[in-house]
């Protein structure tokens, strides 16, 4: 996994609707960067659906959320559809950039074809502020709004 303070590696992937979304895209933005096992299981769902409801707060607070997994494009659009998800879930089928995140498992590993749950809060300049191995999914997304917005104020008081 990357350690906090680390630089946060660049990404091109396609999210459900085939929109190509990346690191440099989000520029000047926070972003909270989701790895998920596996669309439309139980716990990804739960966990998706913690992000939806604060989805709102973390907007205002200027993040964007992505999701991403080793998923087809065509599965993370029907995860989206059905559980009405309206934040980009990327599709990342090579697993080169779940690798370059550290979220890959070993071969041996009966789950090796899905990202290990974990969550990286990374500011606006592409550094990584905050590395999650998630253990309970639900109010996981609450804790991460928490310390973006103690480390927002930590940053504007550094830059004031």
């Amino acid at each position: 996994m990357l350690a906090a303070g680390s630089r946060a590696p660049e990404f091109f992937l396609p999210d459900q609707t085939g929109t190509t979304r990346s690191l440099k895209g989000a520029l000047g933005r926070w972003v909270v960067l989701w790895w998920y096992p596996r669309a439309s299981s139980r716990t990804c769902t739960l966990q998706g659906h913690a992000f939806q409801s604060l989805a709102k707060e973390f907007a205002l607070s200027g993040a964007i959320i992505y999701g991403a997994c080793f998923n087809s494009v065509a599965e993370n659009r029907s995860f989206a559809e059905h559980e009405q998800f309206d934040f980009p879930l990327l599709a990342d089928e090579s697993m080169k950039v779940g690798h370059a995140y550290g979220v890959t498992r070993e071969h041996d590993d009966p789950a090796a074809n899905k990202p290990k749950r974990v969550t990286y809060l990374i500011d606006p300049y592409q550094v990584v502020r905050q590395v999650y191995v998630v253990a309970e999914a639900g109010p996981h997304p609450g804790q991460v709004l928490l310390d973006l917005r103690a480390l927002q104020g930590q940053l504007s008081r550094l830059e004031g």
